[in-house]
């Protein structure tokens, strides 16, 4: 039960402060954050689509309070969008945002973040590449996706985020999958309520793997968001039992976890997309992936003493 633990400690300031400070934290945080600023991740950037991999950039950010923090958060976007430009990588580098960052969460919130996104769409769409709108709590899912489908009506390749341990994932995938769809699946990093939510590890293995087969056998663009071993091995069957080639599907996972799967992965052909993520505010980002499972733990700790 360490995931509920961290889920709380990720919103102690207290904590956030200890955690911080700890020698140990800035070797870890360097780890799996590629940097503060844009002029950090462009090498980074630069290495791994070098290596045949493909990402997808997340500014990190938390706690927007008002409307100058998200248009600030807007403008980070932009900022990246114009140091992708000349390195012309086309979908090879996609953005992710939360919404959240953009205002959702503030009074007019769901108007403010779809007037924030848009721009970062627009920008992404005019150097060819596209951006996903990453979930959040089960509270703002049904902004989320309404955002998610106006920005589609002119940016149909605009992709979305789902979490297999919310009981309302299947219905939605199934609406997603039929439209046409890019949509991430994830198993989920929030803390939400037995109500909405499978609690037990085993359900929601097996939420993952019916939501899988409803995307893989539908008519859009499935994204396998996962570091497990045996649900990576899943989605390659169900992708070949539902006929699909190699660039109808890809896999996702963050950067500095199992890297040499990454590269395991692209060197059989798979698309092979990399969570990058960048910024000062990295905590909230850091302590969600370490509630998302607790194997979390054990990849964090071991890459602290390996490459891999």
């Amino acid at each position: 039960m360490l995931g509920p633990v961290i889920l709380a400690a990720s919103r102690s300031d207290r904590m956030r402060r200890l955690v911080s400070a700890a020698p140990v934290t800035k070797q870890v945080v360097d780890r799996f954050i590629a940097g503060e600023g844009v002029d950090d991740v462009v090498p980074v950037i630069r290495e791994l689509t070098g290596q045949g991999l493909e990402l997808t950039m997340d500014v990190v950010g938390e706690d927007i309070t008002n409307p100058a923090q998200a248009a600030a958060a807007r403008d980070a976007y932009l900022e990246l969008i114009d140091r992708l430009k000349p390195l012309e990588l086309g979908t090879r580098a996609e953005m992710s945002v939360k919404l959240s960052m953009f205002g959702q969460a503030l009074d007019g919130g769901h108007e403010l973040a779809l007037a924030n996104v848009r721009p970062v769409v627009e920008a992404a769409a005019e150097i060819g590449t596209t951006v996903t709108l990453d979930a959040e709590d089960h509270t703002t899912l049904d902004s989320m996706f309404a955002i998610h489908e106006e920005l589609r009506k002119d940016f149909p390749q605009t992709g979305c985020v789902i979490q297999a341990y919310l009981f309302r994932t299947e219905a939605d995938a199934r609406r997603l999958a039929a439209n046409g769809s890019r949509v991430r699946l994830v198993k989920g990093a929030y803390k939400e309520p037995g109500s909405v939510a499978y609690l037990d590890e085993r359900e929601i293995d097996r939420a993952y793997v019916r939501v899988l087969r409803t995307l893989m056998q539908g008519e859009g663009y499935p994204m396998i968001g996962s570091h497990d071993p045996r649900l990576i091995a899943i989605g390659q069957e169900l992708a070949h039992r539902a006929g699909r080639k190699l660039d109808e599907y890809e896999f996702q996972m963050l950067y500095g976890i199992r890297t040499e799967e990454h590269l395991r992965l692209a060197a059989e052909g798979h698309r092979m997309r990399v969570y990058t993520a960048y910024g000062t505010d990295w905590y909230g980002y850091f302590m969600r992936r370490l509630a998302e499972k607790p194997a979390n733990l054990r990849f964090f700790a071991r890459s602290m003493l390996t490459k891999g």
